[in-house]
């Protein structure tokens, strides 16, 4: 059974707090499990959520702040420890390129890890590497406004179709036949020819987006866009917001404001400044505006990705 979730290993911004561990957030998505911006102390949270590093097919960091990426330095080398056997692409702002090398390869052991180094320039998919697991979903990164060149990422996956039982049925379709049909695309039958149209329905696609340090831009409400699940740093209170534009981040209202115009279906709020010790405030804040699922972030939390839209509910 596929698996669909975010698992939270850190959410607090420039400094950790005594429940707070810096930034690090897993998407297991069917057979990838993608890290986003691995802060100090990723490994060790890693191991309280449960999750290894063998798990890891991508790490994608949105910009090279420490808070979101001291920790790419111990995560590589577990995976170097652990041996996994995979590639692991890393993508990161092409301009931050000596600080990612610098980071893995920080200390002195043994490189038995696979990475594979991906600067980016410009806003689009980000491309696949040999040797990586991978499905269907496309990766892709559109560049932020922070304080040093940012990217923010979007997982999309395609529509597609889902077989119905009744209408196989009715088609006199079953068995091994099932597995013919999806992959011939059509069967010829004693009651003629069938395609995988006839005897499904649309499937449509489910899309995360991972946004983290900015100021409002286009590119935060393409990213947010119909998203199932928007996972976006929310640094400030909206009493703060002179302090937030001038540091290149949003407050809380803002976040809401942008999942509730893009028709977000879960919103999950992380990324808080060590100034703030309520989260109900962000709580509160986001709910003047936000109607939707919403969840301010804790470490260790698990988000399940939302069950698929209706073909009726999909935004046009």
């Amino acid at each position: 059974m596929s698996r669909r979730e975010l698992v939270v290993l850190g959410t607090a911004s420039q400094v950790p707090t005594r429940t707070r561990n810096h930034n690090g957030y897993v998407l297991f998505w069917d057979t990838e499990a993608v890290l986003f911006d691995p802060g100090e102390g990723t490994q060790r949270q890693m191991l309280h959520a449960g999750v290894s590093a063998t798990d890891l097919t991508r790490i994608a960091l949105t910009h090279l702040h420490g808070d979101h990426s001291l920790g790419l330095a111990g995560v590589v080398q577990r995976l170097s420890l652990d041996g996994v056997p995979h590639a692991v692409p890393v993508s990161y702002p092409a301009s931050g390129e000596a600080w990612v090398r610098h980071l893995c390869d920080s200390t002195a052991f043994h490189h038995r890890e696979r990475l594979v180094l991906q600067g980016l320039e410009a806003d689009g998919p980000v491309p696949r590497v040999p040797g990586e697991v991978h499905g269907a979903a496309t990766l892709r990164a559109a560049r932020l406004d922070h304080t040093l060149e940012a990217f923010g990422y979007r997982l999309d996956e395609p529509d597609g179709r889902s077989l119905d039982p009744a209408l196989l049925a009715a088609a006199g379709i079953g068995g091994p036949d099932v597995g013919r049909l999806l992959r011939e695309g059509t069967l010829t039958t004693a009651r003629g020819r069938v395609a995988v149209e006839d005897v499904s329905v649309p499937r449509p696609g489910q899309s995360v987006a991972f946004v983290m340090d900015t100021r409002l831009c286009d590119a935060v409400h393409d990213l947010a866009r119909g998203v199932d699940l928007l996972v976006i740093e929310s640094t400030f209170l909206d009493r703060d917001r002179a302090l937030a534009e001038e540091h290149g981040h949003l407050t809380a209202r803002q976040a809401a404001q942008v999942a509730a115009d893009a028709g977000v279906r879960t919103l999950v709020l992380t990324h808080f400044s060590q100034r703030y010790t309520d989260p109900a405030e962000f709580e509160a804040e986001a709910r003047a505006v936000f109607s939707g699922r919403l969840h301010v972030a804790a470490d260790l939390d698990r988000v399940p990705v939302p069950r698929r839209r209706a073909v009726r509910d999909t935004p046009v």
